[in-house]
């Protein structure tokens, strides 16, 4: 808390920027989906803003910095607050900047899309299929997720099978900028530019605004399969997503003891079965199933879009919804971001299954990195102690995985080990009192350990 600030006089200064001074509706907005974490809901229970900033347009964006900037109040932006790491959270109160009122959906030119970075993915995506385009990637929480959330912490999702990371070059085309100084600057960030804002949290600079690169839309059939075993059942997933002849979107696996969890499933489901998630294109529809009748697999539910309704998509139970899914039942669980070695990842797979059992169920996610196919994991953990998460950590590093720690709030220490001197060279140049989201940047010499 500021308590040198008088926040109604100060809020009355933002003119005609909205507000919200409600105690409890600050805290609401002041908190992430970081409790997936048991480390960071003990560091973070107690934090929250002192008022939170609403503006309808840059021109209120910069209004609101401007008068932070002059009155040394912290801002930190949000988004839909789908974060897992606190990303969103205020360490050093202040002002948080809620930017979902810059929702603007331009319409698509030649395969690419301006957008305001407060717009909800599902949106973007339900107002470009209709053009013949869809998003190239996106989290699993696109029903709630902004863009300019997604780019500013995340990475990848749903899509990263066909395009990678979000940080490959031709898919971030530009970004909007605001500055945090005496009078804030507006800057056009285009190509490998938008990497200086990407996946900083927010600590370097406002987006407003996103220019990005989208792909051909495609007719879906969601997938949901189930397999005797899991090591069966992830090596179809690899076969399907090494297989260039199949169109797909998504291709997800998860332990049965996990899956057991999904009720949304528990009438297409039998008991044991570990499941598999897929988007598959319908023309590629008949060799899917015919690679899967081969591997022993089975259909528990395919539904195509024309069919979905209201039902829990496929991709409601990968990436981080898996972890979310299973809390819903089991709240000793946590999770962890992995990468599995390459060439040979289902064999560190295995290895490390049958090491740590099911204290780690597993689940994987495969993506693309440099061209080539790689496995990713997410693996459930059966929490218990601070000191055992981090053996368990040691565990994959030590069989040569990479692990994306999302236990931190820190920016380089979840999974970049080691300070971007790119946007750390930006957040000199664009925050230069360091009011932007303090305490997350290593690097600026912020963080208490």
């Amino acid at each position: 808390m500021n308590e040198a600030i008088d926040w109604p006089d100060f809020a009355a200064s933002l003119g005609g920027v909205q507000v919200e001074q409600d105690r409890a509706l600050v805290r609401q907005k002041s908190r992430d989906f970081y409790w997936y974490s048991p480390v960071l809901k003990d560091r973070l229970r107690g934090v929250s803003a002192d008022l939170v900033a609403m503006p309808r347009d840059e021109a209120e964006v910069i209004a609101v910095l401007r008068r932070c900037y002059a009155a040394g109040i912290a801002v930190t932006p949000r988004g839909g607050g789908t974060g897992n790491y606190g990303q969103a959270m205020p360490l050093h109160g202040g002002v948080v900047l809620d930017l979902m009122a810059l929702n603007t959906i331009h319409p698509v030119s030649g395969g690419t899309l301006r957008v305001g970075a407060g717009a909800k993915l599902g949106e973007i995506e339900a107002a470009c299929r209709p053009q013949g385009w869809e998003l190239r990637m996106f989290p699993s929480t696109r029903r709630t997720a902004t863009i300019g959330g997604f780019v500013a912490g995340g990475s990848g999702g749903i899509g990263s099978i066909n395009f990678g990371q979000l940080r490959e070059a031709g898919t971030l085309l530009a970004a909007r900028v605001v500055t945090m100084e005496a009078e804030p600057r507006v800057l056009e960030l285009r190509g490998a530019e938008v990497n200086r804002v990407h996946h900083a949290y927010g600590t370097n600079g406002i987006i407003t605004e996103l220019t990005i690169a989208l792909a051909p839309a495609q007719p879906w059939i969601d997938y949901v399969v189930g397999f005797d075993g899991f090591m069966q059942l992830a090596r179809f997933t690899d076969a399907v997503a090494c297989a260039d002849g199949i169109a797909k979107r998504l291709c997800s696996a998860v332990d049965a003891s996990a899956a057991g969890c999904f009720r949304p499933l528990a009438e297409v489901m039998r008991a044991g079965e570990s499941l598999g998630f897929f988007f598959i294109a319908a023309q590629s529809a008949a060799a899917f199933e015919e690679l899967l009748a081969a591997a022993g697999g089975r259909i528990c539910r395919r539904l195509s879009e024309a069919e979905a309704g209201d039902a829990v998509p496929a991709f409601e139970f990968t990436w981080n919804h898996t972890t979310l899914q299973m809390l819903k039942v089991d709240r000793g669980i946590t999770y962890l971001q992995t990468r599995y070695p390459q060439p040979d990842y289902l064999a560190t797979l295995a290895t490390l299954n049958a090491l740590l059992g099911d204290e780690v169920p597993p689940h994987l996610e495969f993506i693309r990195v440099g061209g080539a196919v790689a496995c990713a994991g997410l693996p459930l953990i059966r929490y218990t102690t601070p000191a055992r998460l981090r053996e368990i950590i040691g565990i994959f590093e030590a069989h040569g995985c990479t692990v994306f720690d999302p236990h931190t709030y820190v920016l380089e220490d979840g999974g970049m080990k080691q300070t971007d001197r790119m946007q750390l060279e930006f957040k000199r140049h664009a925050d230069p009192r360091g009011l932007l989201n303090p305490g997350k940047m290593r690097g600026w010499g912020d963080v208490k350990d």
